[in-house]
């Protein structure tokens, strides 16, 4: 290993507004389960769908409908 590098000619990374931010999220065991069993489907990891599911929601503004009874 060198003492010093030398970065001048480096250039910014060009993915760096991609990268995740991992989070703590407290989800109900059979939400999980059900993305889970999706993602084995689509043949993808669950976090990854659920995320593209969230993305999906922010990107078309859905707006969450709840009504108290």
């Amino acid at each position: 290993m060198r003492d010093n590098y030398d970065f001048s000619n480096s250039v910014k990374n060009p993915y760096a507004k991609k990268l995740k931010k991992q989070v703590t999220i407290r989800l109900d065991e059979d939400t999980v389960e059900y993305f889970k069993g999706l993602a084995d489907a689509k043949g993808i990891p669950y976090q990854s769908l659920i995320n593209l599911y969230l993305r999906d929601c922010a990107q078309s503004h859905r707006d969450l409908k709840m009504q108290w009874q």
